[in-house]
């Protein structure tokens, strides 16, 4: 290399030298400054991964204490057998309508909706009763475990202007299928969290 250089003239060695410094700064261009910041993305994104690792360890560790709560809130609400839930809805709603004293004066054929957890039972009924009876019996309705909430509400006076006249649309959810049991649960939890971890 030295004795290329010797043979060059001073003008062809200006050359030479002023090539190979593009070449080399268009290497580094493309292949080196690029990656300058690999480093830090890379320290980043361990950071991030040990963050989830330790949220994901801690999940698991409180796994016990979530399916304890979860057969809690499957204690609380009201379960009902799907033969008998229409039935049970109409009971609830009579039971309710006579204690606040509603008269009901008609009601409609029930329907059914369903989707992926609840089955919902759906009652149209007219009442004539006082707004401080009709309030009483809707508080009633929507309170404890019954799962019973009032969809579409109209109200108007009757002739006297002594009673409201409402015509209620009450919904009812119940659970779709019965609770699968307790132990299988867990071992397909933590696989699906170990997997996720890894």
């Amino acid at each position: 290399m030295k004795k290329y250089f010797a043979h060059l003239r001073p003008m062809e060695r200006r050359l030479a030298v002023g090539v190979l410094v593009v070449v080399i700064v268009v290497l580094n261009a493309w292949k080196i400054w690029p990656h300058f910041s690999d480093w830090g993305d890379l320290r980043h994104r361990l950071d991030d991964a040990q963050r989830k690792l330790k949220l994901y360890q801690t999940t698991i560790a409180l796994q016990s204490n979530f399916q304890v709560q979860v057969k809690g809130f499957e204690s609380q609400g009201e379960s009902v057998d799907p033969e008998d839930q229409s039935i049970n809805f109409m009971r609830v709603i009579q039971a309710q309508a006579a204690e606040s004293g509603v008269a009901i004066s008609s009601t409609s054929r029930q329907m059914t909706h369903t989707n992926e957890f609840f089955v919902e039972q759906v009652q149209n009924i007219n009442v004539t009763a006082t707004d401080e009876q009709i309030v009483n019996f809707l508080y009633k309705l929507g309170s404890g475990a019954s799962m019973i909430r009032v969809r579409d509400l109209e109200l108007q006076p009757d002739g006297a202007h002594q009673h409201l006249i409402a015509t209620i649309r009450l919904v009812a959810s119940y659970q779709k299928n019965p609770v699968a049991p307790a132990h299988a649960a867990p071992a397909a939890d933590s696989k699906l969290i170990t997997k996720i971890v890894k």
